[in-house]
């Protein structure tokens, strides 16, 4: 990251406004990083953008390579031929808009991507089909394991691979081969939508870069337990001879949780992952450079130690401490890829060792204002306390927006927060007054997630952590995204020396 201060929003694909029933990859994705532009913001940070699997969290993927059928624009394939306007109102047109249903949607955009997909396979859409044959052959290190293992997976009913005839769930070559044959139509299905997204999202990144704005992702460390990743690389990870995980991630009980956080994602074998050279890691890397500008790595503490807890525990107690890769992952990592563009997500208990790691890579850190209250004035997230290679938030996804965080306080923190901030209740407007907080710091990069800066309550919360269900479907308004709140957007981040040469 390069920028000298820059400022940002936080915002979902999934959230854009649209007709079609969740935010996409298409005009309105377009509109915002025009938006972002006369904004005088140069960052725009998403979430994972992987194929969303139980619970719709973009966290727990069923590939850490491949992307979000659902984020396919709909217009895009009208445009080209392979649906028609008809066919997507009649699919799509009746679904919220304020809102994601995803219980309504998946099924829906599914039927409809096989039919662009069956109309593909009758010759239309004809400009694709050299492109997609070279994009099957640049990316048939991830996209033959992961088509193969959605086919199978929607041959056996959806359910997790661990649930597969024995032969399939433990990749025997005649089984898989016969799968191959027998699921052609479906694997190449599948191949077909991974070729819509990356074509649509490299599409978008090339506009938002001409316009000088950097795209964030987001990458988590651990993969879901079912997913491609897995399924195909079993000898890196900790599960036994049916695949099952044998212990799993999770974080220690702390002052927010007695019981700690099981996770329940498989935890890898890093002594195997090094005999390789840490290949996997550095396709995955090499893939997220790929899609983003910067990545943010998620739970960056576990790359230097990780808690380790049996997958026969019902919670984290029974955890412990296990050594993680530490320097030796990112040396590879930088020897094969070269700069590191990433954010390292050090939020809660870091130790110096932590620290060390991320410094010695000279990795910028994340401060979040909503953790700076409650305190005394040592707290290391009240800007006082900053040193520059820091990404600063009002709040992430999984906070409540600024507004309803605010009016959940207690008394004392209510008013400690009045005190750092210089307002009463009469005159404070807390979202915009802690997004210039984060602006004015002397933090390099600052980022208010979309909510904050349209000042929204806990309406338009993303997620709520261990909630099941309701979660990640929050859109914005197509109208919100006005000119007036750039023009506003774009003074603020002027007055603190944020704004970048305008690019046309």
């Amino acid at each position: 990251m390069q920028l000298p201060r820059a400022s940002g929003i936080l915002l979902h694909p999934s959230s854009l406004p649209g007709p079609w029933g969740i935010g996409d990859l298409g005009p309105m994705a377009y509109r915002f990083v025009d938006f972002l532009a006369a904004a005088g913001q140069t960052l725009w940070q998403v979430l994972p953008l992987g194929p969303t699997g139980y619970g719709d969290s973009p966290y727990q993927c069923f590939s850490a390579f491949a992307g979000n059928p659902l984020l396919i624009n709909i217009d895009d394939l009208i445009d080209h031929g392979l649906l028609t306007s008809a066919e997507a109102r009649a699919t799509l047109g009746s679904l919220p808009s304020d809102r994601v249903d995803f219980g309504a949607l998946i099924p829906a955009k599914q039927a409809l991507l096989r039919s662009s997909f069956e109309r593909f396979r009758s010759g239309h859409g004809t400009r694709f089909h050299q492109a997609y044959t070279a994009f099957c052959a640049a990316n048939a290190e991830w996209l033959a394991d992961y088509a193969l293992f959605m086919a199978i997976k929607e041959a056996q009913g959806g359910g997790s691979w661990h649930d597969w005839q024995p032969e399939l769930r433990d990749r025997q070559p005649a089984a898989l081969e016969c799968m191959r044959r027998e699921l052609a139509g479906a694997i190449e299905y599948h191949q077909y939508v991974q070729f819509l997204f990356f074509r649509q999202w490299q599409a978008l990144k090339e506009y938002a870069n001409q316009r000088g704005v950097l795209i964030i992702g987001d990458a988590p460390i651990f993969v879901a337990d079912d997913s491609a990743d897995v399924w195909a690389n079993r000898d890196l990870f900790f599960v036994d001879s049916s695949g099952m995980p044998t212990v799993v991630a999770g974080v220690p009980p702390d002052y927010f949780s007695a019981t700690g956080q099981r996770w329940g994602n498989p935890l890898y074998r890093w002594d195997k992952m090094a005999e390789t050279g840490y290949r996997w890691w550095v396709a995955r890397m090499r893939q997220a450079f790929t899609l983003y500008d910067v990545l943010r790595l998620d739970h960056f503490r576990g790359f230097e130690a990780y808690w380790e807890v049996p997958a026969s525990a019902p919670t984290a107690v029974d955890g412990r401490w296990v050594q993680g890769p530490g320097a030796d992952l990112f040396k590879t990592l930088q020897a094969e890829l070269g700069d590191l563009p990433i954010i390292a997500e050090d939020l809660g208990l870091i130790t110096p060792e932590v620290e060390a790691l991320r410094c010695a890579f000279d990795l910028p850190g994340m401060k979040v204002l909503q953790f700076a209250f409650g305190d005394d004035a040592a707290n290391p997230y009240l800007p006082h306390n900053y040193t520059a290679n820091y990404v600063v938030y009002t709040g992430t996804h999984d906070n409540d927006t600024s507004v309803g965080w605010f009016a959940t306080l207690d008394v004392n923190t209510r008013a400690a927060v009045l005190t750092y901030l210089g307002r009463d209740e009469q005159t404070v407007d807390i979202a915009w007054d802690l997004m210039r907080l984060g602006l004015m710091s002397v933090a390099n990069y600052a980022i208010t997630p979309l909510q904050d800066v349209l000042r929204l309550g806990s309406e338009a919360r993303m997620n709520t952590p261990g909630r099941l269900g309701g979660n990640w479907a929050w859109r914005c308004a197509a109208a919100a995204l006005s000119e007036e709140l750039a023009h506003q957007l774009r003074s603020l981040t002027r007055a603190y020396g944020r704004l970048q040469p305008a690019k046309t």
